[in-house]
């Protein structure tokens, strides 16, 4: 017989959940509540128990409370201790590497994946630091997984990179100013493990986790000019998601463009000055949006910061409650409910685990509301009013009514709390956004109503105004997606507007005043402020004091849940009014006298057309999965997404925006690859075998050759600059020839009346061949004119010319190359004279090109059959023993005459 369920006993004597039940969205495929919140005992440890640590990491405290109020509850993860012993899993069967060769020697350099490497003894604060940043310390995130960076998931060689890949953060940690340089790594890394190096270093590079900011070292990284042949990508939104997305595609050498609706960077990030007095002595720097850095220890924005040279103001643990009396709350009772409150958010935890599924239907309000009617202390007044005022502060952390906020997955971003303190940024987080926008190419007071994209790119419609581009970035709040006033072409798949709709978006407003001096206690940083009303618990519950970061007396007073919705619609001096009622309150029993404000400001956030609301939660019907699933990009990698709802690890943060844009701009670079890889490969298939595409595309490509001297001109790949790299050579025959007297005298008579014919027929005849990039350097500087110059080519290069389809696959894919890099580089008609200027050699006149020249030119024939007029044999570079394929003949009839021929 099975024990009772002594949980479930538990939860039997409750009267009824007030619950509000949503129909779920078609096909749904949530994750459990106990997948995405790890309660109760940690997950069994990997394999090699021996080398594993357990090390607990607490959950995310909540906003307005002080870090010794957080809920016990810890995660517990293992981490990789160094130095250890060379150990082989047991579970590593022999061959099966695919990269391993049965039949080879035995190695004298030990394989990647056959013994755990020792880089230094710090293995262990280093996983910590790596921690800090996002990362497992035993597991690789399915960003690495995605990125491809070990052979096989899982075993030494996993273990390997990510000793590699924490070394590399720690370092860089250590000096956030410089700039961390692959070759820095190669001496503590064994040379066995060099793959893995370049593999955790590419990676880290490429999504921003490192090499990331605004010092001087790393600005440097940011080329003056975009790259010429690099995409053009626009970006809707400067707030802190567009701004670091910005910066990475620029040092990528990315042509940006950000398009902002506001006067302003950085969207719901604003650092307003305020001022007043005689002569304006009195001023304060307000953060009337973002604020708080919520948590240091792993927080880009911190680093930034550090790299500015500024310090943080840790927001100091104490936080005194005043009840409606003005009084200050017993503090047993404080300390009572407080725990009281905790010990619901964890019954409330392990009813969603018995729920199962059903718990993503249920609001956590409704759970708690109704666990407090069985363990509150209801009949104390005061106790409810702190209870409430709990409520307030939750509503504050996750922007929405808790009767909207889901009981399955409103905190399923905890486990992946970054930790350490929460910090004011003295003189306000504008700061980062002005050392964000140095340099960024940005449009403001465009307001985009319309973003189009497909296969060709992508168009963005602000006003009358279109903004053309290869990809673009969205990001805009949640908010705005909500409202549908930019209108998506094609439309957004079904499966991110569901997504849209399920997430929540909710509310805060803040109460700037600026008084003529403190008034109020500077030994603690916040204050609350307690109601009898449940319906307004959010209005002024809380205070912050910035009087210490500011540069001036300024106090906020926070505006959340219920209230703050009411407060849009309020008139700003009834709000003031209210204010300084709840300070006179508090103070004046205490004969502190408390002065009018010298200014005051109220904010409006859900009335603002570009933000309609302050920052994302997991509404009841949602889960975390809709954060992914509106991070994705659309239109085969034309429409991408950033922002602090795109992130389900960071949500509602400010420094879950600035990651998302990291993250978007890695993508988008990938995109940007694959794509030009694809094209390339598609290119370097079909131009052998259709001769008008061929003709046409290098017809396209020497419009605007590299290099031009006299009848030759060249183009070559600026990916490559080895001397040694291919480049492919043009030589132009113009203008129909007049007879020369010792015609009958050239060595090759039957070519040289072929190549007549040709030019009675045609405008123009072009013949190509593959060079080094340094041949043809060497062939320009030659002095002598055209003659001379093929005569070299001919005679002492040994080199053939070919038409366009006897340059062969090599050929092929260097035109491909070069037809990526240029991507839809719009040519000029003018290009040859540009090209002229660029190579500073004029172009000789047409028909310079005599008899000797000619007779360098060389046939190949076809055993001892003749070839007809009409036809030239041509050599192919991987012919052997001077056989040719049919595929390479080409026949001069139906050749295109609008920009000469081709042979």
């Amino acid at each position: 017989m099975d024990p009772p369920n002594s949980s479930f006993d538990e939860f039997s004597q409750f009267p009824p959940l007030h619950l509000q039940f949503f129909e779920p969205p078609p096909n749904p495929s949530p994750t459990p509540a106990p997948a995405l919140h790890p309660q109760g005992p940690p997950p069994p440890p990997p394999s090699h128990p021996s080398h594993l640590l357990s090390v607990p990491v607490p959950r995310k405290r909540r906003r307005g409370r002080s870090q010794s109020h957080r809920n016990p509850n810890t995660t517990s993860f293992y981490l990789v201790p160094g130095p250890t012993t060379l150990q082989t899993p047991a579970n590593k069967l022999e061959g099966s590497n695919p990269y391993t060769n049965s039949n080879s020697l035995a190695k004298t350099t030990p394989d990647v994946g056959e013994e755990i490497i020792v880089i230094n003894k710090e293995s262990t604060s280093e996983a910590l630091t790596a921690l800090s940043a996002g990362f497992p310390a035993d597991s690789l995130t399915e960003e690495e997984i995605d990125f491809g960076v070990c052979r096989v998931v899982g075993g030494i060689e996993q273990v390997n990179y990510i000793l590699i890949r924490n070394h590399i953060i720690s370092k860089w940690r250590e000096n956030v100013s410089r700039w961390v340089s692959k070759e820095m790594f190669t001496d503590s890394v064994p040379k066995h493990c060099h793959t893995l190096l370049d593999s955790a270093y590419n990676y880290l590079v490429s999504y921003g986790y490192i090499n990331f900011g605004v010092a001087p070292e790393i600005k440097e990284k940011i080329p003056a000019e975009p790259s010429s042949n690099k995409l053009r990508v626009l970006i809707v939104g400067a707030g802190l998601a567009g701004l670091s997305a910005a910066r990475q595609l620029m040092r990528l050498g990315f042509r940006v463009t950000v398009l902002e609706g506001r006067k302003r960077a950085g969207g719901r990030v604003y650092t307003k000055k305020m001022e007043g007095g005689a002569g304006n002595r009195v001023s304060a720097l307000a953060d009337l949006g973002g604020s708080v850095l919520t948590g240091t220890l792993g927080n880009p924005l911190g680093i930034l910061a550090k790299q500015l040279g500024c310090l943080l103001h840790k927001v100091r643990d104490k936080c005194p409650l005043y009840r409606l009396d003005g009084k200050s709350v017993d503090q047993e009772i404080d300390m009572k409910v407080e725990a009281d409150f905790n010990k619901l958010l964890d019954k409330a935890s392990r009813l969603r685990q018995l729920m199962g599924d059903v718990a993503m239907d249920v609001s956590l309000g409704s759970a708690l509301e109704t666990f407090w009617k069985v363990y509150g202390d209801n009949g104390n007044v005061e106790a409810m009013n702190l209870f409430n005022w709990h409520l307030a502060n939750l509503e504050y952390a996750n922007a929405s009514l808790l009767s909207k906020l889901s009981l399955a997955f409103w905190d399923q971003d905890d486990p992946y709390d970054m930790g350490g303190d929460h910090c004011f940024l003295p003189g306000g987080n504008g700061r980062l956004v002005q050392a964000l926008v140095e340099n960024v190419p940005i449009l403001y007071e465009k307001t985009v109503h319309t973003i189009r994209y497909g296969s060709d790119g992508v168009q963005v419609l602000a006003g009358s105004q279109v903004f053309e581009g290869d990809m673009v970035l969205c990001t805009v709040p949640l908010g705005v997606l909500k409202s549908g006033s930019i209108k998506f072409i094609p439309e957004l798949p079904q499966r991110k507007l569901d997504a849209i709709k399920r997430l929540g978006y909710g509310l805060l407003n803040k109460v700037a005043m600026l008084f003529p001096y403190v008034f109020w206690g500077t030994d603690f940083d916040t204050f609350g402020h307690l109601t009898d009303d449940p319906s307004s618990r959010g209005e002024f519950f809380l205070f912050y004091s910035y009087a210490t970061v500011a540069g001036g007396p300024l106090l906020i007073a926070l505006v959340a849940g219920e209230a703050a919705h009411k407060f849009e619609s309020m008139p700003p001096t009834d709000a003031v009014t209210k204010v300084l009622q709840i300070l006179k309150g508090i103070y004046e029993p205490q004969g502190i006298n408390v002065p009018e404000p010298i200014q005051t400001v109220c904010t409006r956030w859900g009335g603002d057309p570009f933000s309609l609301g302050s920052y994302s939660n997991v509404a009841v019907g949602a889960s975390g999965d809709d954060y992914d699933i509106l991070a994705e990009s659309v239109g085969d990698g034309r429409l991408f997404f950033a922002g602090e709802a795109t992130t389900r690890r960071y949500p509602a943060t400010m420094h879950g925006a600035f990651l998302s844009g990291l993250r978007e701009a890695a993508n988008m670079a990938h995109c940007a690859n694959a794509r030009a890889l694809r094209m390339k490969m598609k290119v370097g298939r079909s131009l052998s075998k259709n001769a008008y595409s061929c003709a046409s595309l290098l017809t396209d490509l020497f419009r605007d050759p590299d290099i031009e001297f006299g009848s030759f001109s060249v183009i070559f790949s600026h990916k490559n600059v080895d001397p040694k790299s291919p480049a492919i050579l043009r030589v132009t025959f113009n203008e129909p020839r007049k007879k020369h007297q010792g015609d009958q005298q050239h060595s090759n008579k039957v070519l040289f009346e072929q190549l007549q014919s040709h030019f009675n027929q045609q405008q123009q005849l072009h013949v190509y061949t593959l060079l080094t990039r340094q041949q043809v350097l060497d062939l320009r500087e030659l002095r002598g004119g055209d003659e001379t110059r093929l005569n070299y080519l001919c005679e002492k290069l040994g080199v053939k010319l070919f038409g366009r389809k006897g340059l062969g696959p090599t050929a092929d894919s260097v035109i491909a190359s070069i037809k990526a890099e240029r991507g839809g580089r719009k040519t000029s008609s003018t290009s040859a004279s540009k090209s002229a200027l660029k190579s500073g050699i004029s172009k000789l006149k047409a028909g310079t090109l005599n008899q000797k020249m000619i007779r360098k030119a060389k046939i190949v024939r076809n055993g001892k059959k003749s070839i007809s007029s009409n036809k030239l044999i041509l050599l192919h570079p991987n012919a052997i023993n001077g056989k040719v394929s049919a595929e390479h003949m080409v026949t001069n009839q139906g050749a295109p005459a609008s920009s000469g021929s081709d042979v």
